[in-house]
């Protein structure tokens, strides 16, 4: 009997030497959600050849057709020249890099996705939820638009973008996207918002700038509907006794009970990666943190796929211990 059963973390590895800005695979320890492998002997398995030549922040997407889709963000930070933050912030790629599956084991090759609005500094971190309402994907992602105006010519490639947002784009097949709109704002800027639909509402997560006044941090906000106006902070400041830099909130329903799990990604110190909260309250956004939490070390920004039994085992079984 095909069960619900394990989960599938997609991710990638930090590492400032080298070049690990790679898909990379982790299995639940049977149907334990607080205990992780990583998959393929540690070793990443898809990469990006094409744009920046690396990904970050990848995000998996169960399809209502049968077909599984990673899409990841366009960026390879720990390049030879070293990083440049400004860079990738005012002039970074305004592409997703998607890949398909029907099996989660065989992959096909990536393509390259424009998204971000002329003049947009970067696409970044891209999640997607199933909108019943209209058949669509709403696939949102952080970027920062040109203060200068919407179109820039090219002697202007220098000019500032202004703080990160949230938009939406719509898609059904992954493959065409609708002009992507403004969804979220705060001041001083958001990135890394990850959304969660229960029966009765929508829980959004996302990462308030640190340096913004009276700055939320990571915070959790309940809604009637993605576009509802009636979304409420019920949680803010989540990670802030962990480090003081947590980002890329990742939420999850317990595959057997009545449990939600929230991941933040602290990036403070070494080794970074993530550390685990847990409610049964999610509407009170009453999270408190895991104590005991196995995953292998600089384990970075992804998002967390239940699985059935039956492909928990196939997974399992390709990628032997």
């Amino acid at each position: 009997m095909n069960e619900p059963f394990g989960y599938l973390l997609v991710h990638f590895v930090e590492d400032r030497v080298g070049h690990m800005e790679k898909i990379f695979l982790s299995l639940s320890e049977g149907d334990n959600p607080l205990a992780w492998r990583r998959l393929n002997q540690g070793e990443p398995i898809l990469e990006s050849r094409g744009g920046t030549g690396g990904v970050r922040d990848p995000n998996i997407v169960r399809g209502l057709n049968g077909v599984f889709h990673i899409v990841a963000t366009d960026l390879r930070v720990w390049r030879p020249a070293g990083p440049n933050w400004w860079e990738f912030r005012h002039q970074g790629s305004r592409d997703l890099v998607i890949w398909d599956s029907t099996d989660l084991i065989s992959w096909s090759e990536p393509r390259y996705i424009t998204v971000a609005p002329e003049g947009a500094g970067m696409a970044w971190a891209p999640k997607a939820v199933y909108d019943p309402l209209s058949g669509d994907y709403l696939v949102f992602f952080s970027a920062g638009l040109a203060t200068s105006g919407p179109q820039l010519h090219e002697s202007e490639m220098q000019a500032e973008t202004g703080p990160s947002q949230i938009m939406v784009t719509r898609t059904r097949d992954f493959v065409a996207f609708t002009p992507a709109e403004t969804y979220l704002e705060q001041l001083g800027g958001v990135i890394d918002m990850s959304v969660l639909v229960t029966d009765t509402s929508v829980h959004r997560f996302a990462k308030h700038d640190d340096a913004a006044p009276g700055s939320l941090h990571v915070f959790h906000q309940r809604g009637s509907a993605f576009f509802a106006h009636d979304f409420v902070t019920v949680a803010h400041d989540i990670g802030q006794e962990i480090a003081p830099n947590v980002e890329g909130p990742l939420a999850f329903r317990d595959n057997d009970e009545n449990r939600w799990y929230l991941w933040v990604d602290q990036y403070a110190r070494s080794p970074q990666g993530y550390e685990a909260y847990t409610t049964t309250d999610i509407e009170a956004g009453d999270w408190r943190r895991v104590p005991y939490f196995s995953l292998p070390e600089n384990t970075k920004h992804g998002t967390v796929l239940p699985l059935q039994s039956s492909e928990y085992k196939a997974l399992d079984a390709f990628y032997p211990r």
